[in-house]
């Protein structure tokens, strides 16, 4: 069974910078897609950022593109979204998950971590 587990949320003042870890077991990935999402209250899980684990292959919302870069360790089964430039609006409860299939649906993704909230203040 797949088991992904976040870590390194927080609070921050605008412009700063986080690091968000995504712990990943039960299985290997190399057939796996890996994507961020961001959620707030009341609105549907919204798309940030993925890659493809075996090609490292990125994709990333036009909301994030240029401050925030996902990545991962294949050796440590991790993955990471480097958060900079940090805005108020990107305040949300971010979760990581795995998916088969390709995509920015959320609906795609079979398997899901707790999620972190990221807090940014100004």
């Amino acid at each position: 069974q797949v088991q992904l587990v976040e870590s390194g949320g927080g609070l921050v003042q605008a412009g700063g910078s986080l690091r968000l870890s995504c712990a990943a077991s039960g299985s290997t990935f190399g057939g796996y897609s890996m994507g961020w999402f961001r959620q707030t209250p009341g609105k549907e899980r919204e798309f940030v950022a993925k890659v493809w684990w075996s090609s490292g292959n990125t994709l990333y919302a036009d909301s994030v593109k240029g401050r925030f870069t996902i990545s991962r360790d294949n050796a440590k089964n991790t993955l990471f979204l480097q958060m900079t430039s940090l805005r108020p609006e990107d305040t949300a409860v971010y979760f990581c998950a795995a998916s088969l299939i390709s995509g920015t649906n959320a609906n795609k993704y079979d398997y899901w971590g707790q999620g972190t909230q990221v807090t940014v203040s100004l």
